[in-house]
């Protein structure tokens, strides 16, 4: 089995600070859905793994609309810093 190198999008002053925060959680979706790509290119026929991926993907997409109905400014801040597509 091949292991992928994976470099974590959260800071260590975040990972002690306030992990409730949006911006920690959308961080840490972000970093699974990585992880569980980078798994289901190794085996594509895991469906159980597909399924969590896109549970994942869900609450992701959930958080940052919340973000983009109360702050317009910390969400744009936020898709900049983790690359991820507007919606």
């Amino acid at each position: 089995m091949i292991k992928n190198s994976f470099i974590s999008f959260i800071p260590q002053e975040e990972k002690r600070g306030n992990k409730g925060s949006i911006e920690f959680q959308v961080t840490s979706f972000t970093n699974k859905v990585q992880k569980l790509t980078a798994h289901l290119k190794l085996h594509k026929k895991d469906f159980l793994s597909e399924r969590g991926l896109q549970k994942t993907l869900g609450k992701r997409k959930r958080l940052l609309a919340y973000l983009s109905k109360k702050d317009r400014v910390r969400y744009k801040n936020l898709i900049a810093e983790l690359h991820i597509r507007e919606r």
